[in-house]
């Protein structure tokens, strides 16, 4: 048998890259369906050739990460890519995907803020370099920041994440010129343009970097993205992390309570009050989700 990993799902069948070049069309073994177990883009699998340049699907190995919309897994870092330029991203959407990132093993989230050669945008730099994100600034357009971010993804396999107008496509058209024909070649076969694509694919590109090129995660389609639970949402901040446990109050929800330690450390400048603000209203629509309302499969 053979390894790999699952770079395309679509009605049924599943493309699985196998490290050599190949790009092998694989259906799943009855198991996994008398299993309920539905493999994933991203899944690494063993799987075993069969006549015709087929396979079949064997084994899932097991997933250090998993999203439920858009459904992928084994995702190493998201890359959020934001703009102090037009469009001027809000940091609330940044801290919403960096917190469900945080939440996930073995997930790291990089900011990337595009457009420099129009706007520095210091202040979502500072607030993101304190917090402790690996924050670079590129330009898409003239090729700044290009060379290091293409050293940050190799051998990774990321998630490009951005609100509309960010440019996440100009900056993955700079990272691998190929990119967007690999794109086009999909759209072309799948008889529909690439922006209303529903399918979740993983793409390689020169440097040996994977990245996924999602509607959920592309589009900041927040709502759809599982929500965490507040018990658990001050852990997904990081530089909330050093005061946890300080608190006068057992459950406190560093929101207003008296002798919070994160809300000290808010009022000493330790915490940027943006990330604040983020979490207040995280933690505000998180209480108001049940149990049985979350997603709980893809």
């Amino acid at each position: 048998m053979d390894e790999g990993i699952i770079l395309k799902a679509l009605s049924g069948f599943y493309y699985v890259y196998d490290g050599t070049g190949d790009l092998v069309t694989c259906r799943a073994r009855g198991k996994f369906r008398h299993q309920k177990i539905t493999p994933l883009v991203g899944d690494r699998v063993r799987f075993t050739r069969l006549s015709g340049g087929e396979g079949a699907l064997d084994e899932i190995f097991p997933r250090k990460n998993q999203f439920q919309r858009p459904a992928v897994a084994n995702i190493d870092q998201l890359v959020i890519v934001v703009s102090g330029a037009i469009p001027i991203t809000d940091p609330f959407l940044i801290d919403r995907v960096a917190a469900i990132a945080d939440s996930k093993e073995g997930c790291e989230s990089l900011i990337c803020i595009n457009k420099c050669d129009l706007d520095a945008a210091d202040m979502l730099y500072q607030i993101y370099t304190a917090a402790g994100f690996h924050t670079l600034r590129v330009s898409a357009e003239t090729g700044e920041g290009i060379q290091e971010l293409s050293a940050a993804i190799a051998g990774k396999v990321s998630a490009f994440t951005g609100n509309s107008g960010v440019g996440k496509s100009s900056i993955l058209n700079a990272l691998d010129s190929d990119f967007h024909l690999q794109v086009g070649e999909v759209s072309e076969k799948l008889g529909r343009g690439r922006h209303t694509t529903r399918h979740v694919e993983l793409y390689r590109l020169r440097n040996g970097a994977i990245v996924a090129d999602t509607p959920g995660f592309s589009s900041f389609d927040t709502e759809r993205m599982e929500s965490l639970r507040k018990e658990s949402l001050a852990h997904a901040f990081r530089e909330f992390r050093p005061y946890l446990g300080m608190c006068r109050y057992a459950g406190c929800a560093h929101v207003k309570e008296k002798d919070c330690a994160i809300l000290q450390a808010l009022s000493e400048g330790k915490i940027p009050p943006s990330r604040h603000e983020s979490y207040v209203r995280l933690y505000e629509q998180a209480r108001e989700i049940k149990d049985w309302e979350r997603v709980t499969k893809p």
